[in-house]
C-alpha cells in the first residue's frame, strides 16, 4: 500500500507540508492522559489571546478551502473545529488513546492530524479530486457521496476516507478498539509549517514508542517525493 497526494494537489498547493507516520502494535488500553495536558495548555494560552480564526495555521487552511470553492467558515479544517470545540467546552471528549493523543497534538499545533485504521483501507490511498461516485461513511453511519472534484482521501476500492480534504474523516477507517495498525497524516500550509510539521511528527513518534512500544516509520512528503510505502504487518 502507498499513500500519496495527486500531482494536481501538489500543483495547486505548493505550500503544502505533509508528514506521515505508520505504526503497528496499537492497543486501546494505553494511558496517554499525562501527554495531553501540555498541548491543551498551549491551545488555551493561544486562545486567550484571540480566537482560532486568527491563527496563521488556520488562516492558511481557510485560504486553501476558499481556493477549492468552499466557504471557509462553513467548512472548516479539522484542527479549527477542534479548537472551536475546545474554546467552548474547555475540554475534548475521550475516544481512544491514540485518537486522543492526535487530537491533543492537533490542538497544540493547530494543524489537522488524521489517524486511520490501515486494515480498513483497500489498496493505495491518495488525496485526489473525487469522481463523485465514491462511498463515504459518516461517523453516525450514514452513507454519502462526495461532490465531483471535491478533494478526498480515496482508496482503490472507491471509498472516501475523508470529505473536503481535512474537513471531516470517515467513520469507516476511524480508529476503534480492534485497531492495531495505523497511518497518521499531518498536513499544514502556514509559513512555519516546514519547521512545525517535522517537530510534531518527532513528538508523535516518541510518544508512540514510549506508550505503545510501537514500531514506527515516518516520512516528510514533497512534490518531488510524494509517496510513502506502508508495509503492513
Amino acid at each position: 500500500m502507498h499513500f500519496r497526494h495527486s500531482r494536481e494537489i501538489w500543483s495547486s498547493f505548493p505550500e503544502l507540508v505533509c508528514g506521515v507516520l505508520h505504526a503497528t502494535g496499537i492497543t486501546p488500553d494505553a494511558d496517554v492522559q499525562p501527554r495531553l495536558t501540555p498541548y491543551a495548555e498551549v491551545a488555551r494560552r493561544r486562545l486567550a489571546a484571540g480566537p482560532e480564526g486568527g491563527f496563521p495555521e488556520i488562516r492558511a487552511w481557510r485560504r486553501a478551502f476558499a481556493t477549492m470553492g468552499l466557504p471557509p467558515t462553513r467548512y472548516r479544517c479539522a484542527a479549527e473545529s477542534l479548537l472551536r470545540r475546545f474554546r467552548r467546552d474547555e475540554t475534548l471528549p475521550r475516544l481512544h488513546p491514540l485518537v486522543d493523543l492526535g487530537n491533543a497534538m492537533s490542538l497544540g499545533y493547530a494543524v489537522p492530524v488524521a489517524v486511520l485504521d490501515v486494515a480498513r483501507i483497500s489498496g493505495d490511498l491518495e488525496i485526489q479530486h473525487a469522481k463523485g461516485d465514491e462511498h463515504y461513511l459518516t461517523l453516525s453511519g450514514a452513507e454519502e457521496h462526495p461532490e465531483p472534484d471535491e478533494v478526498i482521501f480515496a482508496d482503490a476500492a472507491g471509498r472516501a476516507h475523508s470529505r473536503r480534504w481535512t474537513h471531516r474523516q470517515s467513520g469507516w477507517s476511524a480508529v476503534r478498539d480492534s485497531t492495531a495498525e495505523v497511518l497518521i497524516v499531518v498536513e499544514a500550509m502556514h509559513g512555519s509549517a516546514p519547521d512545525d510539521v517535522p517537530r510534531l511528527l518527532a513528538e508523535l513518534e516518541s510518544a508512540l514508542a514510549d506508550v505503545w512500544s510501537a514500531p514506527v516509520r515516518t516520512a516528510l512528503l514533497t512534490a518531488e517525493a510524494p509517496s510513502f510505502e506502508v508495509s503492513s504487518a
